[in-house]
C-alpha cells in the first residue's frame, strides 16, 4: 500500500509494475518472517512415543494409532499454557522445519482439539509414522518433543 502511495503520479503501467514487486518483496518477507516464529520451550525429558501400532508391526485394514506423552500435557491449538502441547501425525513423510508452522495435508495430520488416538486407512504397503508435538501456533518446541520415525506395513 506505501508503494501505490509513493508511486501515485507515474503512469498507470509502471505502478502496476510497482505494486507487482512491492507485493513479490512483501510476500518474500513475509516467508523469512514465518521462518522466524519464535518456538514455546519444551521441559527436560518431554517425550512422545507410539502405544500402537509398534515399529515393524503387520496390520489388517484400518489402522488405530494411540499417541503417547510423558514430561508435558495436552492443551487444545490456540490454548497457550505452559508445558502443554497438542500432537501431530506425521503420515509417510519427514520432519517439517522446526520454525515455521506445521502444513496441514494428508501427510501432516493435527490434532488441535487435543485427541490422543485416530484411525488411518491407508492403503496396502508401508508407511511411515511419526508424532510432533507443537505449541498453540502448531510450532514444534524447541527443543522439539517428536518420537522416532516407525515404519508400519498394511495388508
Amino acid at each position: 500500500m506505501l508503494a501505490a502511495i509513493v508511486i501515485r503520479d507515474e503512469g498507470e503501467r509502471t505502478m502496476r509494475r510497482h505494486i507487482v514487486l512491492a507485493a513479490a518483496v512483501f510476500m518474500a518477507a513475509g516467508g523469512a518472517v514465518f521462518a522466524q516464529l519464535p518456538r514455546t520451550a519444551s521441559p527436560p525429558g518431554a517425550a512422545v512415543y507410539f502405544i500402537s501400532p509398534k515399529d515393524g508391526e503387520e496390520i489388517s485394514g484400518p489402522v488405530t494409532v494411540r499417541f503417547g506423552l510423558k514430561g508435558m500435557g495436552i492443551a487444545p491449538a490456540g490454548v497457550e499454557m505452559k508445558n502443554t502441547g497438542h500432537h501431530h501425525l506425521l503420515v509417510d513423510t519427514k520432519l517439517p522445519p522446526m520454525g515455521e508452522n506445521i502444513p496441514t495435508d494428508d501427510h501432516h495430520r493435527h490434532f488441535g482439539n487435543g485427541q490422543t488416538e485416530t484411525t488411518l486407512t491407508l492403503p496396502p504397503g508401508k508407511h511411515t509414522l511419526q508424532l510432533l508435538l507443537a505449541d498453540q501456533n502448531h510450532i514444534p518446541h524447541d527443543p522439539p518433543v517428536m518420537s522416532p520415525q516407525i515404519t508400519i506395513t498394511v495388508k
